[in-house]
């Protein structure tokens, strides 16, 4: 996630160069982080009870395996695009950076079609490989695909029942989610402040979701990222979801689609803007100081 500026950071080997390359790792890397986030999802809501891995009801360990898996998608995501097109892996994180004015706006809309595709892929293939497991459990629980949130959840997100009919308390939830989100990405790749050596900053972005999750996760499912929420999304309308998926509606909630988008969207200006504003001025105020003068005292000739 910003690991690097497309615009100034060094490409590897073997990608194509300019924005074609960057593309191609934006779908790549965010491919992986679906895979491997949604799969953990599969696997904590049906995989586990389907295998008979897992008698008991989805609980606080399942819900380790999702905050867990979510962080490590997002890490090795980070890895595979880092060094070509900086890993924004977020049309969230694009924006700030373009806010930043470390990313060029005309190259917005083609990130952001990579993201969402990559997403819908990597979806695609999660469904593939787990539609026996989420039949297995919708017929156990004697349920039909269009009515089934639990499986549905597997791919996209709703708001916790205890939010009702409101929609500020989930946005909210994905505003400041969004926003801690972007504002430690800053800190993290800010060479100038304490950033990570030794190539960490990937691991430590992925702890950062790890973070997130276990902290409000329960609120809305931290889409935290438009992509992440929007491409599934797709997936989970085209397989048999439908209202639940499109426009997002079930018991408690309607119209929900929206706000896993325009929630991160404005989170991650917010954050960004909140570094640049606050931690920003003062490194650069400190690094702007001269150095003490030192007073070397010679020895006394005698």
């Amino acid at each position: 996630m910003a690991v690097r500026s497309a615009e100034h950071g060094s490409r590897r080997r073997g990608y194509r160069e300019g924005l074609a390359g960057e593309l191609i790792a934006e779908f790549l890397g965010t491919f992986v982080l679906i895979l491997l986030g949604c799969g953990s999802v599969a696997v904590a809501v049906a995989g586990l009870p389907g295998s008979g891995r897992q008698a008991a009801p989805f609980g606080a360990g399942d819900w380790l395996i999702i905050s867990w898996g979510w962080g490590f998608a997002v890490v090795f995501g980070v890895y595979v695009a880092g060094g070509i097109s900086g890993a924004h892996i977020n049309p969230a994180v694009t924006l700030a950076f373009a806010v930043r004015r470390t990313f060029p706006w005309r190259k917005i809309p083609a990130y952001w079609v990579a993201q969402v595709f990559g997403a819908f892929v990597a979806a695609a293939l999660v469904y593939a490989m787990y539609h026996w497991a989420i039949d297995a459990f919708d017929h156990k629980a004697h349920l039909t695909r269009d009515h089934s949130l639990s499986t549905y959840s597997i791919f996209a997100t709703f708001p916790a029942e205890y939010f009702g009919s409101s929609w500020w308390g989930p946005l909210l939830d994905q505003i400041v989610g969004t926003g801690v989100l972007v504002l430690l990405i800053c800190a993290i790749s800010d060479t100038k402040n304490v950033a990570p050596e030794s190539n960490l900053g990937p691991f430590l972005i992925g702890m950062v979701v790890v973070v997130i999750g276990m902290a409000i996760g329960t609120n809305a499912g931290y889409a935290i990222n438009p992509a992440r929420d929007f491409g599934p999304r797709l997936l989970a309308y085209a397989e048999g979801w439908g209202q639940i998926a499109f426009p997002g509606k079930f018991q408690w909630f309607t119209s929900y689609w929206w706000i896993p988008i325009a929630g991160p969207l404005i989170g991650g200006v917010v954050g960004a803007v909140a570094y640049d504003q606050m931690i920003t001025p003062a490194i650069k105020a400190i690094s702007s100081r001269p150095e003490a003068s030192r007073i070397v005292e010679e020895p006394e000739e005698k």
